[in-house]
């Protein structure tokens, strides 16, 4: 496995005050079934940092809930390369979290087709907030 495609323990979003700055004053966008939150600032060392989760209004068991934070996981991991290039090419940090909203266990596959979507629009938000 390439170092490209780890997710470790640095890139995960846990820090309670970089969660609460990141829904208090961060931006948002919807690519159905992932609602996605996202900070940039200039950093000199740039990285990224990224948490999911699901409501637990609509999937009671967590068993069910585990799994869909497994799949957007892995679906992350599996895309963010691109989004990797640019953010450490632009010496930022970027903080994301990746809040999955519908009410249906998802298919791999087409979080995986999402997942290139939401990559795609987090790389021109960086572009644009980069070069303004």
């Amino acid at each position: 496995m390439t170092p490209n495609q780890s997710y470790g323990k640095k890139e995960k979003l846990k820090s309670r005050k970089e969660l609460d700055a990141l829904f208090n004053g961060g931006k948002s966008f919807l690519v159905f079934p992932v609602k996605v939150f996202y900070t940039q600032q200039e950093a000199t060392p740039a990285h990224i940092k990224t948490g999911v989760g699901v409501s637990s209004r609509y999937f009671k068991k967590a068993t069910d809930r585990n799994r869909v934070k497994r799949l957007l996981r892995e679906a992350y991991r599996t895309e963010k390369a691109p989004l990797v290039e640019v953010i450490e090419s632009g010496h930022t940090s970027l903080n994301v979290f990746l809040l999955y909203v519908d009410k249906t266990l998802p298919e791999y596959l087409n979080l995986k087709k999402v997942m290139a979507n939401i990559m795609q629009k987090l790389i021109q938000h960086a572009a644009t907030q980069k070069n303004p």
